[in-house]
């Protein structure tokens, strides 16, 4: 078994890049089989996944699950009606997430997956997006979640599952 971690690129500015490990497809499935076992006796209706590298493992999660995928945007790129909210990212930026109106039932239980955690500001704005549609965050999942006074509180909160660990 190949140790997929591995492939991540560590030696890039600011933060890794974990599109190698995307490119490989025995260690993109079994990071998906791992982020699936974690979560083997959790009841989910959808996968959502965060623009961008969200929307790549957040679907095949999802595909693999046989879920639907529910894609939470940067703010200003969906064509119709959406929800918004404002965040401050690690960087210190001001940023934005939407989901469209119509895309999930109330009371839909939600597995949210991105692919890096660092503050855990980004998820916090896609959970309050969920939650503010009626629906249940039940687990998130990611390659890497920062250890830190804000990801602790996630921890806490919820079932996450980071495969950096």
């Amino acid at each position: 078994m190949i140790n997929y971690l591995s492939l991540i690129d560590t030696d890039t500015p600011g933060r890794c890049d974990v599109t190698p490990l995307f490119a490989d497809f025995e260690a993109f499935s079994a990071l998906v089989e791992d982020i699936l076992a974690h979560f083997k006796g959790t009841e989910f209706d959808y996968v959502a996944g965060i623009d961008a590298l969200g929307f790549i493992l957040g679907t095949a999660v999802a595909m693999r699950a046989k879920k639907g995928f529910i894609a939470i945007r940067k703010g200003g790129k969906l064509p119709v009606e959406a929800h918004s909210v404002q965040f401050v990212d690690y960087t210190g930026q001001q940023k934005s997430l939407e989901i469209r109106l119509d895309m999930l039932p109330s009371g839909a239980r939600i597995l949210l997956v991105d692919e890096w955690i660092e503050t855990g500001a980004q998820v916090n704005a896609a959970i309050g997006l969920i939650e503010s549609q009626g629906c249940e965050v039940v687990g998130i999942a990611t390659v890497n979640m920062d250890e830190n006074v804000h990801t602790n509180k996630l921890k806490k909160k919820y079932n996450c599952y980071s495969a950096w660990a």
